[in-house]
């Protein structure tokens, strides 16, 4: 809390309602959509091995990490750019492009860091109406004014792990001015196994106006070390690298990135271990009466919504899940309260949530 004498930040700062993450403590931690199977072996060893050069600086222009990204995903290694996650790549976006006046717009169960990176500048945020779960084209692009700077589509989306085929994201593309940046946030597209989905480098490749950013946070599994990249056009890429940190990704994050986007056999059974308890769990759940919504993540959305009353109450159930030590995410910062979202573990973590909902459920 500011005192009335003294410095007092910019207008519009403090109506911004500061991101909560998940819970942690907790021994069944499923509330951040963290990998089920941790870090690669070959990850941790190499982020081990970096202790005997903590007091070098790291490289700043993360060139072999870089590297090791565009030979994995076939890109153009000069058009990346490394940051402390895809949380900064998000912000340095923002304070490139808006400011006071302009609008960011996002669909209506997007991450809430686009609206707070958006007041964080001056600028307002602007959501558009999902159908049912699912970011709408034709709303978002309704809702494009000449102020618009950025839309962001988080592609799936977090938290209805729902996703976008890639001829919408072109038609959402098509309808934008030239001036409006499209940033495709594909956090979650390694889960992904859909013949109609990309992840939006195509779009990079075509257009100077779309960036799509990635993370090393969820199917990698290296959330502490906070690792983020984005693919863009050379003149945003040029722009973001004139005002983002100069050292900005630690050796450790470099070396233990470099290792975990090497190592195919970990990221095959990380993903094939995901769908076979999401489907299991999904299933499961339903099974109990409850609602699971159809999810492409590493998570899903539980609703209680229609549930006897008592029963209907998605924050008791949460407080019973985790009175047994299991942390999920509430929803209602994100418009969602009658939902839970719980993030896809291990086989006994997913039958440890299961057996407490039912418990929930029956009691």
């Amino acid at each position: 809390m500011t005192q009335p004498n003294g410095p007092q930040p910019r207008p519009g700062i403090l109506d911004i309602a500061a991101y909560v993450g998940g819970e942690h403590q907790g021994h069944i931690r499923l509330a951040s959509n963290e990998g089920a199977l941790g870090p690669s072996p070959k990850a941790m060893d190499a982020y081990a091995a970096a202790a005997a050069t903590l007091h070098r600086y790291p490289d700043g222009a993360s060139a072999a990490l870089r590297g090791a990204i565009a030979k994995r995903f076939n890109l153009d290694a000069d058009r990346i750019v490394c940051g402390a996650g895809s949380d900064e790549i998000i912000s340095l976006l923002i304070r490139s492009y808006a400011g006071p006046g302009d609008e960011v717009l996002y669909s209506q169960y997007g991450f809430l860091m686009y609206p707070i990176g958006a007041k964080s500048v001056g600028a307002t945020p602007v959501t558009a109406p999902e159908d049912g779960l699912t970011a709408s084209v034709d709303n978002l692009l309704a809702r494009v004014t000449p102020r618009t700077r950025l839309v962001f589509l988080a592609n799936p989306n977090n938290p209805t792990g729902t996703y976008l085929p890639a001829s919408e994201v072109a038609r959402l593309h098509a309808g934008l001015p030239p001036d409006v940046i499209l940033v495709i946030d594909a956090a979650y597209a390694e889960y992904m196994n859909k013949d109609d989905y990309t992840a939006g480098e195509e779009l990079v490749e075509k257009f100077p106006n779309v960036v799509m950013t990635r993370t090393f946070s969820k199917i990698f599994a290296l959330g502490s070390l906070r690792i983020g990249w984005c693919y863009g056009p050379a003149g945003i890429v040029d722009v973001l690298n004139r005002v983002r940190g100069p050292f900005n990704v630690s050796t450790a994050a470099h070396v233990a990135g470099i290792a975990a986007v090497e190592d195919a056999e970990f990221l095959d059974r990380s993903r094939r271990h995901n769908e076979q308890w999401r489907e299991w769990f999904s299933a499961t759940v339903r099974q109990l009466g409850l609602t699971v919504h159809p999810s492409v993540t590493n998570f899903v959305l539980v609703d209680f919504k229609g549930q006897p009353a008592g029963k209907d109450d998605a924050e008791a159930a949460r407080q019973f899940l985790k009175a047994r030590g299991i942390l999920v995410r509430q929803m209602p910062s994100y418009g969602l309260p009658s939902c839970l979202r719980v993030t896809i573990g291990t086989e006994q973590e997913m039958r440890a949530v299961a057996d407490a909902l039912r418990d929930f459920l029956k009691g």
